[in-house]
């Protein structure tokens, strides 16, 4: 389970652009990790144009992002092109990300109950230090409120 101001257990999970992405490897620099339901979606492609859109001031404050959804590679390539996210996005098919984090819940789809991403995002310091997590994400206003926090780190 994770816990604010403690390092957050080191992952791998396949990346677009033909990486892998660990997080050991991403000492150095803080990182915003978001997880989303779904490509494609209208409130998952909102929240990527908005971390899209301010990307120059997150890599500004040494800040890297990476989105996280159980999509498949293929689709995760698709969505990237097509919107234009100069952001690398992790599938997470077998939820690993997914459930060291804790963002797998049940949730009601037209009225059935089905298993989902909680929308959340995360900000790890460079020192590898959760230190910032907001679950049941809406995404009006979200990336603004994760900007004026990661903010806070390089002062």
């Amino acid at each position: 389970m994770l816990t604010l101001d403690k390092p957050v257990e080191d992952f791998q999970l396949p990346s677009t652009g033909g990486k892998s992405f660990s997080l050991s490897e991403k000492t150095g620099k803080n990182l915003v990790i978001y997880f989303y339901p779904k490509d494609n979606t209208p409130g998952c492609t909102t929240e990527g144009e908005n971390f899209r859109d301010t990307y120059p001031a997150f890599t500004d404050l040494n800040c890297e992002i990476v989105g996280v959804s159980r999509d498949s590679l293929k689709s995760h390539e698709n969505f990237k092109e097509k919107m234009r996210f100069p952001f690398e996005l992790l599938s997470d098919t077998d939820e690993t990300a997914c459930k060291l984090f804790d963002v797998i819940k049940m949730k009601n789809m037209y009225g059935k109950q089905v298993r989902g991403i909680e929308r959340s995002t995360f900000v790890i310091d460079a020192q590898g230090i959760l230190r910032k997590e907001w679950r049941g994400v809406k995404v009006p206003g979200h990336v603004e409120a994760v900007l004026d926090f990661v903010k806070t780190l390089s002062q």
